[in-house]
């Protein structure tokens, strides 16, 4: 970061740092994070693959017998999973936001920027603005790997509907991570609960499959499982009908994990030793 962008005698408190102040730092720090990935562009091969081989895998393995469940073949298991995999793909960029924050520690990167005069939450904030892009580009990835294979797309402004709530969730995601990423002793811990959280919550839900197969206790867990309603609002809007509640519940769930956990991890940032 170059001296002008930042005074040198560091600040204690978010609050001396107006509005002009926090976009300034933060646009710094995301312009830091962007010639990073730029350094290392295998930074990026979780969102260019990862959902290049989520797709091949879930349509070539179970399209054919899921997409007889749903009453069609192959080509409507397309339908149904991609759109559920646009949840997905919000978690699992999610998670390597924790670790990737983690090591930042790790290195003595965040030291160094705990002891510059700028906004704590400019240093998370960036973070999330950076993952988000990344989020943008596994989406990109999903749905041009789903249109070669037979994607159809009933309401083209609902599907960039779909896109910006698959973000807004996933932004909010990051929060917990971050959390994690500040609190964790390592990057492989973080990982280790990340996947204990991650799996039931990924196959307990419609992602993959319609509930309907699913045993009664199953079926509950998925009806509040918040990747059900964001897969669910997501096929919504791609293939029209009824969207209304699970955009909503999405939303809500959203505005929950963020005014939770966003305080969470700035104090926890703030007074990490």
């Amino acid at each position: 970061m170059s001296a002008t962008t930042v005074s040198t005698t560091p600040l204690a408190d978010d609050d001396r740092i107006g509005l002009r102040g926090n976009l300034r730092h933060i646009g710094a720090l995301v312009r830091r994070n962007l010639l990073w990935i730029r350094q290392d562009p295998e930074s990026m091969f979780d969102a260019v693959l990862m959902p290049l081989v989520f797709v091949l895998l879930f349509v070539f393995v179970f399209g054919g017998s899921v997409g007889q469940a749903l009453g069609g073949d192959r080509d409507t298991y397309v339908d149904y999973v991609v759109p559920g995999l646009m949840a997905m793909m919000g978690m699992n960029i999610a998670m390597g936001v924790g670790t990737g924050f983690n090591q930042d520690f790790q290195t003595g990167v965040m030291d160094r920027f705990r002891s510059l005069p700028i906004a704590r939450s400019s240093v998370l904030i960036a973070k999330i603005v950076v993952e988000v892009g990344r989020m943008l580009v596994a989406t990109a990835v999903l749905l041009t790997v789903g249109f070669a294979l037979g994607l159809s797309v009933a309401d083209v402004p609902g599907l960039f509907t779909a896109v910006g709530l698959a973000l807004v969730f996933g932004s909010s995601i990051m929060w917990i991570f971050l959390t994690m990423g500040v609190v964790m002793k390592n990057a492989q811990s973080i990982q280790g609960m990340a996947m204990l959280v991650l799996m039931p919550l990924q196959f307990g839900s419609s992602i993959f499959s319609p509930p309907t197969t699913m045993p009664g206790w199953l079926q509950t867990f998925t009806d509040y499982n918040p990747l059900s309603s964001l897969a669910d609002a997501a096929r919504g809007l791609i293939h029209g009908g009824p969207v209304a509640h699970d955009v909503w519940v999405t939303l809500i769930w959203s505005a929950v994990i963020t005014v939770v956990m966003a305080p969470i991890a700035i104090r926890k940032f703030r007074t990490k030793s």
